[in-house]
């Protein structure tokens, strides 16, 4: 097991994961100080940090970087950071907080990764092994750092990672690595999608022939990422149906495991939407590894109910049904929003600007015709792109939007906030953002 006794750590960013990996190095003996860009009173954690460690605010320098034994950097830090790439040149380490935890664990771990679904499949999983018994640690991009894990009197963690957390990982060796599916995303971070593509593959790097890959079959660059890698496959579908693997077959899912056959009826399952039977299959699969039944796995999948602010059903009024997607920060998380309505549907949606062509839903658009309120600094450039084919109307704030849906969408119809942006722009997170939205929503007449 790693020693950190006596070695310099220097910990950049004091978010959730920062101040965790900092108590965390400090309480294994090493001398850690903590660097953040911001200056103290606006970092919300401080009150949590053993005040051993030394605190460097407003900036990070690098005289005291090039000093450390090991940097931990936070995943909203980009490694090409002029003070990080000059570290990385000097030869000293640089991890991430899935790194260092990965050091100290000695439990399995099931991750998850994907553009869209992660944090529904994490916790489903977790869920789904509750429900069979297990002591499961959840954590990671969803919410706990996994170092916290370390210690703690669980069976198995499962993690939820992005692929900012994932760039930093080298011997991160998860029993169950998951990828959901690859669309654009982040490419106000990456210089392109090949880029993006790799950081998502380094979940299968350090794999080997016992441990086991689940799949999502019907997206090719999914099953490209994995191409190489010797883990077991476990593969789903909603399009086809697999010799082996768990398929969506009409309304039933179809599972071949082992030379054994499974049906389930979805309509048993409270989580809606093609995307969602997706996610269920997903977990079912990962699950699936720890031993436990597949009945009980599924009487566990229909008990779950739909994250905060991942198609949430907010409210049905006067026959007119308001979700709130506002998780959904990409464009290709409003393309499954948009695949699971029939009905009329008027879609709000804009934000901070990620870098995404906005074309890609071109065609989807001119099928489903929905009626689109968009508000934010991705507005106009949504506009350009979609303005021949809906009926747009600009808003300037959450509540002029809410206003205007309330205005033109009638029974039988829907209302759909999924922005296919970040919130930065006018709110702290999708958070708030999704509970602006609700709030507005509830208030109506």
């Amino acid at each position: 097991m790693l020693d950190l006794k006596g070695k310099h750590i220097v910990v950049a960013g004091g978010g959730l994961s920062g101040i965790a990996a900092a108590n965390f190095c400090s309480s294994r003996g090493a001398r850690v100080s903590l660097s953040d860009t911001r200056h103290a009173n606006e970092i919300t954690g401080l009150p949590q940090l053993d005040p051993s460690i030394e605190l460097e605010c407003g900036g990070h320098t690098e005289p005291l970087f090039l000093c450390a034994d090991l940097i931990i950097l936070s995943p909203g830090i980009p490694l090409h950071v002029p003070v990080i790439n000059r570290a990385l040149q000097a030869g000293i380490p640089v991890w991430g907080e899935i790194e260092l935890a990965s050091r100290f664990l000695n439990i399995p771990v099931l991750a998850i990764t994907g553009t869209n679904g992660k944090s529904t499949v994490t916790s489903l999983c977790g869920h789904i092994l509750r429900h069979c018994g297990e002591q499961v640690f959840i954590g990671g991009n969803i919410g706990t750092p996994l170092i916290e894990a370390v210690g703690g009197a669980y069976s198995v963690a499962v993690v939820e990672l992005s692929s900012f957390q994932l760039e930093t990982v080298t011997s991160f060796h998860p029993q169950v690595a998951v990828l959901l599916n690859i669309s654009p995303d982040h490419l106000d971070r990456y210089a392109d999608m090949s880029s993006y593509m790799e950081a998502k593959q380094r979940i299968f790097s350090q794999q080997d022939a016992t441990d086991v890959v689940v799949l999502n079959q019907d997206d090719p660059q999914v099953l490209a990422l994995a191409q190489g890698f010797p883990a077991r496959r476990i593969c789903f579908s909603s399009s086809q149906i697999l010799a082996e693997g768990l398929s969506l077959e009409s309304s039933s899912v179809l599972w071949r495991h082992s030379a054994a056959e499974y049906r389930f009826d979805c309509n048993a399952l409270q989580l809606r939407g093609v995307h969602n039977l997706e996610n269920v299959m997903a977990a079912l699969a990962a699950c699936s590894v720890r031993g436990h039944t597949p009945a009980t796995m599924w009487k566990a999948a229909c008990e779950f109910t739909a994250l905060p602010h991942r198609m949430e059903l907010v409210r049905t009024l006067n026959g007119v049904r308001w979700y709130n997607d506002s998780k959904g920060t990409n464009i290709g998380s409003v393309e499954k929003g948009l695949r699971s309505f029939d009905s009329p549907l008027t879609l709000i949606a804009g934000g901070k600007d990620k870098g995404g062509d906005y074309a890609i839903l071109r065609p989807l658009l001119k099928e489903k015709q929905p009626q689109l309120i968009l508000l934010g600094a991705a507005a106009e450039k949504m506009a350009a792109a979609w303005g021949d084919i809906c009926d747009i109307t600009m808003a300037t704030s959450m509540q002029d939007a809410v206003k205007y849906a309330h205005q033109k969408t009638h029974a039988p119809g829907s209302v759909l906030l999924s922005p296919g942006c970040s919130s930065f722009d006018m709110f702290s997170s999708f958070t708030e953002r999704g509970e602006v939205f609700t709030a507005l929503v509830q208030a109506l007449e």
